[in-house]
């Protein structure tokens, strides 16, 4: 998936799958964005990454840091408004569409 011009990342990193797994789903329930990738990091990290407007990003990352709080450990969270293309880019090789 190429990241739309204008459109931001939103991104949730927990320890584990089960609290990633919350925080995705909060994050897609909460606000109109759009899944784009998991990765499984290493040593048990987890993240999720979205996109959509600025405000839609940051309110899906703020709904999915509290949930994953809630029965694990958030390790990192952050939303990039109107990333440059080859950040996108870099997102895009990871699309859950290439799985």
């Amino acid at each position: 998936m190429k990241i739309p011009r204008g459109e931001a990342l939103g991104f949730l990193e927990t320890l584990g799958m089960v609290p990633a797994l919350e925080g995705a789903d909060k994050m897609l329930k909460a606000a109109d964005v759009e899944l784009v990738s998991y990765e499984n990091i290493g040593s048990t990290l987890v993240t999720i990454i979205v996109t959509g407007d600025v405000a839609a990003c940051q309110a899906a990352v703020d709904a999915g840091v509290a949930a994953a709080r809630a029965i694990g450990k958030v390790t990192a969270h952050n939303v990039i408004p109107r990333p440059i293309r080859d950040v996108g880019d870099i997102v895009s090789v990871h699309d859950i569409d290439n799985y």
